[in-house]
């Protein structure tokens, strides 16, 4: 029987130092997400790879969370043990019942409870995109959804997850210079609730954004470079003096300014996030710039810059977070060709284009095939985990998991010493 009273030798005491440290690094890690960039997995096809086969993809291109369109059962179980910091949605549909509070109690035991605390949900989105759309009933039942969502999920002691919606950028009336930024005046009654609502819940404003709009309706007043994060001399805003050398930074900023006008500056401690952003590798012929190239310009350097933690021009120490469209090539969209050509990765995957990501000697190994158990369906070949696979660096989630087994190993090796002095 060992004397646990007995202190250690002073060996073992800078190695249990050190030890302790690194478990605090290793839990600070591990709790915080991983990285600043997240990307959508959405499920519009049947092609593609099975749940299980999807962390080590999500590894190899760095991120560090997931966005989710539903509770997807499959897909939460599958990504439960990853680490990943999750997003799931309520869909549109759902919207006008979860108004009743206890129907939204209802709701989150049985589709969020039985996935905690091993999924890692950091948030619910309600509904998509809502107050743009032409459904009154769904935009007017918004914000009450959310406050019996809120609700529901303090009363079942689920505080950290938080609540919020996504929008499109076509609630801004105006968006240039930046600091012009207005909400639509119809939208007002709408907004003003929902900011209060994000302002007392510390929920972040989703906003979905995408330079590459801009850019396909008018390719001769808005530079390719500078809708890619490629070098160009900037757009000058007026009315603040700041500069921007991208169209993204460009259009959070006028979202800011928007929140700030409608709340007569109390919103300036809402954060927006870009739960929208992407550039599709194809398109049809009148669909200008949708090609492989100018997404692997947009998506790889939008990865690199978010990565850096950098803010905007008139945000500089809030760290811009973004949730990159999309994780898959989704066939059954509809709409236009490039609908369906916004993935990162192919069905299959291998990667649609080159990131520009170095990718290491030894690749992530990919967990076992087989058919899909969400709406995916289908079967795919996900490869053999080797480099030609495709697969990229891994991501600082994994290194984390392996740096937990050293320390574990670690802690086993000053037990033994402790013990033996």
């Amino acid at each position: 029987m060992t004397d646990n009273s007995k202190p250690p030798t002073m060996a073992a005491v800078p190695i249990l130092l050190l030890l302790s440290l690194l478990l605090h690094c290793a839990t600070r890690a591990s709790a915080l997400s991983s990285s600043p960039v997240g990307v959508n997995y959405g499920l519009v096809a049947d092609n593609l790879p099975s749940p299980t086969s999807v962390g080590p993809l999500l590894a190899s291109i760095n991120v560090g969370r997931v966005k989710l369109y539903d509770t997807d059962s499959a897909v939460l179980s599958a990504l439960s043990t990853t680490g990943f910091e999750l997003i799931v949605g309520l869909p549109d549909r759902c919207v006008v019942k979860l108004a009743d509070p206890s129907a939204a109690l209802v709701w989150v035991k049985a589709n969020l409870q039985p996935h905690l605390p091993a999924a890692k949900i950091a948030a619910v989105t309600v509904g998509n995109e809502v107050l743009t759309g032409n459904d009154t009933a769904v935009m007017a039942a918004l914000v009450p959804a959310m406050r019996s969502l809120r609700s529901a999920l303090d009363s079942l002691g689920l505080r950290s997850v938080a609540v919020t919606t996504p929008h499109s950028l076509a609630i801004l009336a105006n968006s240039f210079p930046p600091s012009a930024g207005r909400f639509r005046q119809e939208l007002i009654p709408y907004l003003c609730p929902l900011l209060d609502f994000l302002a007392e819940t510390g929920s972040p404003f989703f906003i979905n954004a995408y330079p590459y709009f801009a850019y396909k309706a008018e390719p001769d007043n808005v530079t390719l470079n500078y809708a890619l994060f490629e070098p160009n001399p900037g757009v000058l805003d007026p009315g603040s003096g700041l500069k921007y050398e991208n169209m993204l930074d460009a259009q959070v900023d006028a979202v800011y300014a928007a929140i700030s006008a409608a709340t007569g500056g109390k919103g300036k401690g809402l954060e927006v996030r870009v739960s929208e952003t992407g550039w599709p590798s194809d398109g049809d012929e009148n669909e200008v710039g949708a090609t492989a190239a100018n997404a692997a310009k947009y998506n790889g350097n939008l990865m690199k810059m978010v990565a850096e933690g950098k803010g905007t021009p008139a945000r500089p120490s809030q760290v811009l977070r973004v949730y990159v469209f999309a994780l898959f090539n989704e066939n059954l969209k509809p709409g236009p060709k490039s609908e369906r050509n916004y993935g990162l990765f192919k069905p299959d995957g291998t990667p649609a284009y080159d990131l520009g990501i170095k990718p290491e000697t030894e690749s992530p190994t990919t967990s076992g095939g087989g058919s899909s158990g969400g709406r995916g369906g289908g079967s795919s070949d996900e490869g053999d985990g080797s480099s030609s696979s495709g697969y990229y660096s891994i991501s600082a989630a994994a290194a984390v998991t392996r740096g937990r087994e050293w320390l574990r190993g670690m802690a086993m090796m000053v037990g033994l010493v402790v013990l033996v002095s």
